[in-house]
């Protein structure tokens, strides 16, 4: 009895001392992973195929480190339990398979022309996937995790839910408490750590806010408009990617709704019906993007933005004036709505070709801003004349193409006369910008007389444009002040240009008697000219300045011819002098047969 009741005793002590040992826990940086793995493997482009194919690549190097295969042959899987879990790199094994899942996912959610049914059940799927992986991970970390990598795995899995969710339009409640679990996880931890890891995780915020609003506004909780998120969500991130595409559904099907008002295309006095659906929803995004250009917002925009917007608007009238020309294709024999039709592609085209001087115009803006910047930065591109040159022939072409469309007509309007001479004055001032501009860069290149005759020209030309603009009813003030500017402009450089080619042509004979008096018949007197590889041990540039057109002294060519040394001629000229000794009495004499005489 005493020995059995020792070995209880002993048993039990055994299971104290394994109760009380500390198990070891694992660090992981959840956020930073996943930013870091996203942005070096395809999602910087949005690219989710590139993204699954590394999950699926890490997870095969994952299972091969660990030696956690599932077999050769039949595959078995082998479940990853909390007893399992013995390296940090089994929770990284159920990361990237909730990666993987979810990156499939998006990858059908950016097709060209959206899921399909079927597609779209897969997609479903595979944030099922997504899910059920997050959970796994979010509950390995907290047994076998500390408690920074617990609550980022917990914030990963409400967000993975809230994803699914948000997909599935349904189950807003929820999905907006998975949001904000998420919001405020990251929010906490935002306050500790590193620099990085506070910057990461603020930024994580501000991705996952839109998606709360959004649900907000399905539930009822926000008077938000859809107009508002836009300006939320104008941020980039994978995180967005979902959100970005359900506000375009959104807007897509208020367009729907409204391009049923929209019967008619007006311009320039002309009403054209606008029957096809595919039309009108072009017509009116085009039109939602001409209000932010010229809304009261439009000057606060930065360049960039509006480069984008315009992107946008020439993609939305271009769709419009495909599906107009294949109604035309369709239209048959019916000469009013040939005629309709053709009235409706006219005026869509005139409204294009507006727009895109207005592109232009933009364009010649930002790069006078950089015309007279200094190079502080090297990866900063300073605007060169030739630039401005080839950016206001441009703009020349594209009033001329508007002009043709605009005069194309048998019968105009007046409101169509007006617009083809406005066309005319605009035409005029964009030609004396171009002969500025280009008279800068003769000026540039030291021609005198060819940059004072072209300042000469636009000067007039800019006077002509400042009169034209000055004798109609509704003055351009901005159109006409910059004129003014640019004709006082072009007075005083083509004064500099006068002053400055008189001043070479009076310095001409100085300089040309400088050289004169350098130049001696003895050849040692004058200066060798000197080249890059002779002068190896001195820190002077051989290529001269950029400004000027001096070929770069590296060395010479064609090389010059040297001499070399050859092998002597040698003339045997004692050899027929010689006479040889007759060696025929020491040649053996064989005896041959009588066969032999034959074969001698």
């Amino acid at each position: 009895m005493g020995k059995k009741k020792e070995n209880e005793m002993s048993s039990a002590m055994e299971i104290d001392d394994g109760s009380d040992q500390i198990l070891p826990r694992f660090s992981m940086n959840v956020l930073q992973l996943m930013k870091t793995s996203q942005a070096q493997h395809g999602l910087r482009r949005g690219d989710y195929d590139r993204y699954r194919r590394y999950c699926s690549a890490r997870l095969r190097r994952l299972y091969k480190s660990l030696k956690f295969t599932h077999g050769r042959g039949k595959y078995t899987r082998r479940a990853i339990l909390e007893s399992t879990v013995t390296d940090v790199r089994f929770l990284h094994v159920v990361f990237y398979m909730a990666e993987r899942a979810w990156s499939h996912a998006m990858e059908k959610r950016q097709l060209p022309d959206g899921p399909n049914a079927r597609q779209r059940i897969y997609l479903l799927g595979r944030l099922r996937k997504a899910v059920k992986w997050a959970t796994v991970f979010s509950s390995l970390c907290s047994v076998k995790a500390d408690s920074r990598t617990s609550l980022e795995a917990e914030a990963y899995s409400s967000y993975m839910k809230g994803t699914m969710l948000f997909e599935q339009d349904q189950n807003w409640e929820t999905a907006l408490a998975c949001f904000k679990n998420a919001r405020a996880v990251y929010e906490e931890l935002g306050k500790y750590g590193d620099l990085e890891n506070q910057v990461l995780c603020r930024e994580r915020v501000e991705e996952l806010e839109p998606s709360v609003r959004y649900c907000q506004i399905k539930i009822g909780k926000s008077n938000l408009q859809t107009s508002e998120l836009l300006q939320i969500g104008e941020m980039e991130g994978p995180a967005l990617d979902l959100f970005k595409a359900k506000i375009e559904a959104a807007m897509e099907e208020a367009r729907s709704q409204q391009a049923a008002s929209l019967t008619e295309f007006n311009w320039l006095g002309y009403r054209f019906p606008v029957s096809n659906p595919k039309s009108r929803v072009s017509i009116l995004k085009a039109q939602e993007l001409e209000k932010d250009l010229q809304g009261p917002t439009a000057e606060s925009l930065p360049a960039e933005k509006k480069l984008t917007i315009f992107d946008k608007l020439f993609t939305a009238y271009n769709d419009a004036r495909n599906t107009i020309r294949s109604d035309l294709v369709s239209a048959g024999n019916a000469e009013s709505v040939k005629d309709d039709l053709n009235g409706l592609d006219k005026a869509v085209g005139a409204v294009l070709g507006q727009r895109t001087i207005e592109r232009n115009q933009l364009l010649v803006k930002i790069a006078k801003s950089k015309l007279n910047r200094k190079r502080d930065d090297k990866n900063e591109k300073v605007t060169k004349p030739e630039e401005l040159v080839r950016l206001y022939d441009l703009l020349l072409q594209n009033v001329a193409d508007l002009s043709d469309l605009i005069s194309s007509g048998r019968d105009r309007k007046p409101e169509e006369i007006a617009f083809e001479e406005e066309c005319q004055r605009k035409s005029l001032a964009f030609r004396a910008e171009r002969c500025f501009y280009l008279g800068k860069s003769y000026s540039l290149a030291g021609k005198r007389v060819e940059a004072y005759a072209l300042y000469c020209c636009a000067r007039s030309l800019a006077e002509d444009a400042v009169s034209k603009f000055q004798s109609i009813a509704n003055k351009d003030e901005g159109t006409i002040q910059e004129l003014k500017t640019l004709s006082r402009e072009c007075r005083a450089n083509s004064c500099i240009e006068h002053a400055t080619g008189i001043m070479e042509e009076e310095k001409a004979p100085e300089n040309l008697s400088k050289k004169i008096s350098t130049i001696s018949l003895n050849d040692t007197a004058t200066k060798a000219e000197e080249y890059l590889l002779d002068k190896l041990d001195v820190y002077e540039s051989a290529v001269g300045d950029a400004n000027t057109k001096m070929a770069p002294n590296i060395e010479r060519f064609p090389p010059a011819f040297q001499s070399i040394p050859r092998n002597p001629i040698v003339l045997d000229l004692a050899y027929n002098c010689i006479e040889f000794p007759v060696l025929e009495e020491r040649m053996k004499k064989g005896r041959g047969g009588f066969m032999s005489r034959f074969f001698r």
